[in-house]
């Protein structure tokens, strides 16, 4: 499973509507599984789809301080790769058989680009709300301890009073990598406790 996360104003609503206006055309099908701050979008070809392969894929969306988690699922491709076998053989045996695959090879080939269309969705709509990778706006500031002004992150001394500022400064998490106050007792992506 692909995780990546975003920092900023984005819900798993604004990302799950769009996910599921995109997918919801032609060969395909996306449902919206639960509300507010957990939503799966399930992705499928759909049921009467009369040749090429079957293709299902899961997108779980879920809140975290300062964003969202996006996990996109191994996408199961059953039948895609015995379709585009079929096609092959086809082929092989008459060259003019490519044409009555074509729209069959055009499924199949649909199919296997769903993580990919599924990703430039979640880019898009994370995009236009102004989230992205960039560390959120609480993480890029150190308050000092002595007298409570706001730094850069990465200073060493406080640029007020000069008190050092180690103890203050953000971490990763080293099982995720997910970046963490000093504060945090467990870590909002991966779980595992910090100290």
């Amino acid at each position: 499973m692909e995780q990546r996360i975003y920092h900023g104003k984005i819900t798993p609503t604004d990302v799950a509507r769009n996910l599921v206006a995109h997918f919801s055309r032609g060969n395909l099908q996306a449902q919206q599984i639960g509300s507010g701050s957990k939503i799966t979008v399930q992705i499928a070809t759909k049921g009467y789809r009369a040749s090429g392969g079957d293709t299902a894929m899961t997108v779980i969306l879920e809140t975290v301080s300062d964003g969202l988690m996006v996990q996109v699922g191994q996408q199961s491709w059953i039948g895609i790769a015995a379709s585009l076998g079929q096609t092959a053989l086809a082929v092989f045996q008459n060259p003019f058989n490519l044409i009555g695959r074509l729209d069959d090879l055009a499924q199949d080939v649909e199919s296997l680009q769903i993580t990919e269309q599924v990703w430039k969705v979640i880019e898009s709509t994370t995009r236009a709300a102004g989230a992205g990778f960039e560390l959120s706006e609480r993480l890029r500031r150190s308050v000092c301890p002595y007298c409570d002004t706001a730094n850069p992150v990465g200073q060493a001394s406080c640029v007020a009073c000069g008190a050092p500022l180690g103890g203050v400064q953000p971490f990763t998490c080293s099982r995720c990598g997910f970046v963490l106050r000093r504060s945090e007792a467990y870590c909002p992506n991966c779980g595992v406790k910090l100290k």
